[in-house]
């Protein structure tokens, strides 16, 4: 993947900053003309630059209080059609391959209704084909919550 220029990392600043700003308000913020703007997006899109766009809900809301992350080992053969299960677990908010060697392959964030329901979540993945065993761990509250904002303030070079 290129570096991301200067310019990039204004227009990824301003939108991490206000995502709902529009394309003639990023243009006017940055001294850019539309087309600019535009057509950076645009590259960037192609570059991958962008995750989802859907917008973080808070499970709270949804009437989950609770969240707890699993650790989850698993039988490696067998990790492609767990991971497709896994997804049709709809308390799983996000799941992720692991690297540490001796400890857990797959560290899942869940949320559950309560102790009871983080118990039947818990369950259901043990019942997967391929899982060994799971360890929880409750989330007692989140102090840093998901940020690029000081990676663009740092500059696209990681310097």
């Amino acid at each position: 993947m290129q570096a991301l220029d200067g310019t990039d990392t204004r227009l990824l600043s301003a939108l991490a900053q206000d995502p709902r700003r529009t394309v003639v308000a990023l243009a006017q913020k940055l001294g850019l003309s539309r087309n600019t703007v535009q057509a950076r997006l645009a590259q960037l899109e192609k570059k991958h630059v962008f995750l989802s766009f859907e917008r973080r809900i808070n499970p709270v809301s949804l009437g989950y209080p609770l969240m707890a992350f699993i650790s989850v080992h698993v039988q490696q053969q067998k990790l492609a059609q767990l991971a497709k299960d896994l997804a049709d677990v709809p308390e799983i908010l996000e799941g992720y391959g692991l690297t540490t060697h001796g400890s857990a392959d797959l560290l899942l964030r869940v949320v559950a209704l309560d102790a009871e329901d983080l118990f039947r979540i818990n369950g259901k993945i043990l019942a997967c084909d391929g899982v060994d065993r799971t360890d929880t761990a409750l989330a007692m509250g989140e102090l840093i919550p998901f940020r690029v904002e000081p990676l663009l303030e740092r500059g696209s070079q990681g310097t």
